[in-house]
Order: structure tokens, then sequence, then C-alpha cells
């Protein structure tokens, strides 16, 4: 059994050593899909680091992904 969300990229910030942090917060709005989301997911946080460049790019502030929860065995 697995779960959907649907998360916003907050932010993407760089610190020392080139570590990339991604910051993702649950969608609260801006369509009718969003709003139902967030019906089920109102608060919570994903926070990611790396130090590889080509993933870090692929987030983009505001930009929103879905994130699939399946239990691994």
């Amino acid at each position: 059994m697995g779960a959907r969300a649907k998360f916003k990229v907050i932010s993407v910030t760089e610190s020392e050593g080139g570590i990339k942090s991604v910051k993702l917060s649950p969608v609260s709005g801006g369509s009718p899909e969003n709003e139902s989301f967030f019906k089920y997911t109102p608060y919570g946080e994903i926070s990611m680091g790396t130090i590889n460049s080509a993933v870090a790019e692929q987030f983009k502030p505001g930009q929103q992904f879905y994130v699939d929860f399946t239990a691994a065995d």
C-alpha cells in the first residue's frame, strides 16, 4: 500500500563544500488538485542534500513534484 503527496520546492541553497540543500513543503492551493492534496497533507517538509550539481539543478523554487510513499519490505 502506498500514498501520494504533492510538494513544492521552497528553496535550493548551497553551503560550504558545494553541498546543495533542497527544501520542499506540501502544496496548499492554486488549483483544485492542490487543494485536494492539502486536505490530507496540511503540514510537512522534505529536506535533502546533494553534492551532485546536476541533481540539484532539477529542483527550481516554485516547481511542484508528486512524491510517492511505498513501503520498502
